[in-house]
């Protein structure tokens, strides 16, 4: 895994820089505000994330670790690839993707191109629980149920009626109590939504038409 390279800045394109590390041209693909920190010709820090595909490996490059650390937890989300996952923090700081998730703010996520509301508030179910403000506050409503409202408005974003939303849920806290007791919203969600999957029939009647 590359995880940091050092090097002499040999070009600055607009999605991408490359990096001359010990005469190897290494390209890397960053944010916009990553790029307009390094100048051609001096030395340069990028911390990366290599991703490798069946057909490519490809870095993407960031200023400091914590850049990194939340592209990476992005990209853990499904339907979020790097290049999105790159836009995210193009658009938002690591610190403003932490409030927006830890406090259900689908908004702040819709602001990103090519991310439309119901990505939005995918985003924000499956990150609630995997990034918090770094001092820990965080505006989401306490109470040993708020995951159900959570889940529920997620659940009515994708489609379903709020009736038949909530005789789901009801499902999954008889099928999988022990997830449900956890509280994580985005795998209540996930398996929420795999019982769905699992019963064609139901699918179709409950989605809203």
């Amino acid at each position: 895994m590359i995880s940091l390279l050092r090097g002499e800045v040999a070009h600055v394109g607009l999605h991408s820089a490359i990096l001359d590390v010990h005469g190897m041209g290494m390209l890397v693909h960053a944010t916009p505000q990553t790029l307009a920190g390094l100048i051609e010709g001096q030395q340069a820090v990028l911390h990366t994330s290599l991703i490798v595909r069946e057909d490519s490996m490809t870095l993407y490059g960031f200023a400091d670790a914590e850049q990194r650390t939340v592209f990476e937890t992005l990209i853990g989300v499904s339907g979020v690839g790097p290049r999105l996952g790159l836009a995210v923090l193009a658009v938002h700081t690591p610190e403003a993707i932490r409030i927006a998730a830890s406090s259900g703010d689908d908004k702040a996520f819709s602001k990103v191109p090519g991310i439309g509301p119901k990505g939005a508030r995918r985003i924000v179910l499956e990150l609630t629980d995997k990034l918090v403000p770094v001092d820990g506050t965080t505006s989401t409503p306490g109470g040993s149920h708020s995951w159900r409202t959570q889940v529920l408005q997620a659940m009515t974003g994708l489609g379903w009626s709020e009736k038949d939303a909530g005789a789901a849920i009801d499902d999954a806290v008889k099928n999988d109590p022990d997830t449900v007791a956890t509280g994580n919203v985005g795998e209540i969600l996930r398996v929420t939504l795999r019982l769905l999957g699992q019963d064609g029939a139901r699918v179709g009647s409950r989605m809203k038409v």
